[in-house]
């Protein structure tokens, strides 16, 4: 409970720092808040009086920053200068595709990256050059290269999978997403297999190994026993990385597939200059990729209870 509570602390440390920074950045572009309210027009003196009262532009940063943080706690963002609409409905209604492309990619990177380093580790020989080969391919491809490959190939040529949409239900979805997940995922389930490989062949190397060998146990219980879980720490701290990674490179995928996510809320609020959608979209965000770092510190403690005692 202690080191959860250290954790925990340090998040919302954190939390408070990245929230104060989204939130002063703001005012370090030229022409500082206004120049995003007013965008291309230019207001009469009355109606940037007006927009100043409304926005609160003329109390002190500090005091906007504990009213913006105090709306943010409860969900609540501001509405849109753009769409018009509350902020947080608008990021509701495009979370579900982020959330499901990201968790989708992530069961991929896990499942993919672990079972080819796991095959390259304990096998070694010809499967571990064919992997090395392999992930080295995919760690050289950019995503958006990736991604305009499976559609041309899968898409427009085999017609196995949809160009573009998110699709609607579970199965639909699946259907949808896999070209996206694909994409979002082959560079890091490679890395993922690299850190595996290297991982375990240190481990199965290592004298207590050895011994349990010269003892006569069987094969799959010193895997399982010794070699796995010591070798597990580093690849959960890549896979947490990854994942973690997997929400900014959401936006790029989210563009090639014309997906309706928050990535490309994000990117068009940007272009918009709607800055109400930019702050709320980067703290959120930031809050995801706090949260699985937490996770991963966890995941740590449950591996090696030592180290939740520093």
């Amino acid at each position: 409970m202690r080191f959860l509570a250290k954790r925990l602390a340090g998040l919302v440390a954190v939390l408070l720092v990245a929230s104060f920074l989204v939130y002063g950045l703001l005012y370090l572009v030229p022409g500082g808040p206004m120049a995003f309210l007013l965008g291309n027009r230019s207001g009469t003196p009355e109606q940037i009086a007006a927009i100043r009262a409304q926005y609160h532009l003329d109390d002190p940063f500090l005091v906007r920053y504990a009213a913006w943080l105090r709306d943010a706690v409860t969900g609540d963002f501001g509405t849109s200068l753009v769409y018009r609409q509350d902020v947080s409905a608008l990021m509701a209604s495009r979370a579900t595709t982020t959330v499901f492309l990201v968790v989708y990619a992530t069961l991929l990177i896990v499942t993919g990256g672990v079972a080819m380093g796991l095959l390259a580790g304990l096998r070694g020989g010809r499967a571990d050059g064919v992997v090395t080969l392999v992930s080295s391919a995919f760690l050289a491809t950019p995503p958006f290269v990736v991604g305009v490959i499976l559609v041309i190939v899968f898409a427009l040529g085999l017609g196995w999978f949809p160009v573009f949409g998110a699709g609607s239900g579970f199965g639909d979805r699946v259907h949808h997403l896999t070209l996206p997940a694909v994409t979002l995922s082959l560079a890091s389930a490679a890395f993922l297999a690299r850190v595996t490989r290297a991982s375990v062949a240190e481990e199965s190397g290592r004298e207590h190994v050895e011994t349990a060998r010269s003892r006569g146990l069987a094969e799959g219980h010193i895997v399982r026993r010794h070699v796995l879980r010591n070798a597990a720490i580093p690849v959960v701290t890549v896979a947490g990385l990854n994942v973690a990674g997997l929400i900014a490179g959401s936006v790029v995928v989210e563009s090639i597939f014309a997906l309706d996510g928050l990535g490309s809320l994000f990117v068009r609020a940007i272009l918009q200059r709607d800055f109400a959608i930019v702050q709320a979209v980067v703290l959120v965000l930031v809050t995801a990729f706090v949260l699985i770092n937490l996770v991963v510190d966890l995941c740590y403690s449950a591996l090696d209870p030592r180290l939740s005692r520093q």
